[in-house]
């Protein structure tokens, strides 16, 4: 882990959002400019997404560090990558693409090969991943590099097959009832039996369907913590046992207790950069 340093905020932050026209069903986008003190880092808190930051900062960019395996500039961070921290120095501009496990396997390829790590983009796209930076630099507004995002998003839809549409309900189901739907009932809706679920789920997203439940609830759980709500209630909501059972899921998907979690800055923004995905309080 690299050293906390300066504490983050978004104070002064540059956020910017996608008009509807640029939005693309399974992805969410926003943008990001802000000035970063020497040493500065923020933790990222995993979410259930597969996500592109694409650096395009000048000098030196953006470190990412994973259990001390570090890469600067553009990254593609996969389901549950584990204490996970951004850092850098002077202005840091970045653009930011979640895409949910269905779509990810759709536009990357490579998505289950990236659960619990992290990537250079230009590993995953090749030569595009340079080409498409290029592009986002010399682009004049946010909006033309949204723009720009989502026509390379939207050629790459559709050039793979699809995941299976049983696949694709049951992590759907998942995310609408915030990981507390068991699996057995989702093998049921789909007329599956539990093995086949269970293998066609893993085999598709890179991860089973229970730790895909387990991703959501604890989502939902951390919005919560960052809203102010106290564990405790934050355990009852969440479909947790205990506070107990909330604190040992905390630590395991950050590396962080619940109380810090709770002011996040990852999460901290999420009702600005991500007004139609950041959860209901």
């Amino acid at each position: 882990m690299l050293p906390a340093g300066t504490p983050f905020d978004w104070t002064g932050a540059e956020v910017a959002v996608p008009c509807p026209s640029h939005r693309l069903p399974g992805i969410s986008m926003a943008g990001f400019r802000h000035r970063v003190s020497q040493g500065s880092g923020i933790a990222m808190v995993a979410h259930p997404s597969v996500t592109l930051l694409v650096d395009l900062s000048e000098g030196e960019g953006i470190v990412y560090d994973r259990a001390g395996r570090r890469e600067r500039g553009s990254v593609v961070v996969g389901l549950l990558p584990g204490e996970l921290r951004a850092t850098g120095h002077g202005t840091g501009e970045c653009l930011q693409i979640r895409l949910e496990p269905d779509v990810a396997a759709d536009v990357l390829g490579v998505s289950t090969e990236l659960t619990g790590t992290l990537a250079p983009l230009a590993d995953v796209w090749g030569r595009e991943a340079g080409r498409v930076e290029d592009r986002l630099r010399s682009a004049t507004s946010w909006d033309e590099r949204f723009a720009t995002a989502a026509d390379t998003l939207a050629r790459r839809i559709g050039s793979r097959p699809p995941v299976d549409p049983e696949v694709a309900h049951a992590w759907r189901r998942t995310l609408t009832s915030r990981g507390r739907v068991r699996v057995e009932c989702l093998a049921e809706e789909v007329g599956w039996s539990r093995k086949r679920l269970w293998a066609r789920f893993r085999s598709q997203l890179g991860i089973t369907p229970k730790r895909a439940a387990r991703l959501v609830r604890f989502d939902h759980a951390a919005h919560l913590l960052a809203a102010g709500h106290a564990a405790a209630g934050v355990a009852t909501r969440s479909g947790y046992a205990d506070q107990s059972h909330l604190h040992r899921e905390v630590k395991t998907f950050t590396g962080l207790t619940p109380a810090a979690v709770a002011t996040a800055p990852w999460l901290a923004i999420d009702d600005v950069a991500w007004p139609r995905t950041a959860r209901p309080r």
